[in-house]
């Protein structure tokens, strides 16, 4: 089975990823953040490395699609290629950090990648509001998303909103990380395995 978690930046996706892991022994992908070579030249100039950032990401995560469904285990996934294409990319474009013309060379790249994949069996969507996201991110304390702007967060969260309103392609569960802090309180933890439960059992 293939299980993704999407949300925004210092939604908890990551957190929620190493504690179903444990919970439920599956395997975890994480979002190549460490390795990534674009990341910290992104954040420090956007428009010139909005297209590298972005193409990066499409390939590491359809790579990471790819072996998850060759291979036999289930595994939860940090962040979906979906995201990337429907929020990420077109926001840099709209705010005018990455060109029409790298756009659609993206755009194009990605429907012809996703013409090949198969959708998350499920998909667990973190909602939550841009202060418990910068709460998140401050407590976090990444250097190179120190300059992560309120209006940055809002847009993305606006996009994230409009693309799960939309989702249609497997069974999609909210949590809403507001109300939810799975990270600290265990019973909080409790009530999202038990929803994730009846979501799979709905699976066989």
């Amino acid at each position: 089975m293939h299980i993704a978690i999407a949300g925004n930046i210092g939604s908890g996706k990551t957190t929620l990823a190493s504690l179903l892991s444990k919970h439920y022994k599956w395997e975890v992908q994480y979002e190549d953040v460490e390795s990534n070579p674009y990341l910290n030249n992104f954040y420090e100039d956007m428009q010139r490395w909005s297209f590298n950032l972005q193409v990066y990401f499409l390939n590491s995560r359809f790579r990471q699609i790819v072996d998850i469904r060759k291979g036999e285990k289930t595994v939860i996934q940090d962040r979906t290629i979906y995201e990337d294409a429907y929020i990420f990319a077109p926001n840099l474009h709209a705010m005018g950090l990455m060109s029409t013309r790298d756009f659609d060379n993206y755009s194009s790249l990605f429907q012809l990648m996703s013409s090949f994949l198969q959708a998350p069996d499920l998909l667990i969507y973190l909602k939550a509001s841009v202060p418990t996201l910068v709460n998140q991110i401050q407590k976090r304390g990444r250097e190179y998303e120190n300059s992560i702007r309120l209006d940055y967060l809002k847009r993305l969260n606006e996009r994230y909103e409009e693309w799960i309103n939309r989702y249609e392609l497997g069974k999609l569960l909210i949590i809403d990380v507001d109300n939810n802090k799975f990270s600290e309180k265990q019973e909080d933890l409790g009530e999202v395995i038990r929803k994730i439960d009846a979501e799979i059992h709905g699976l066989f």
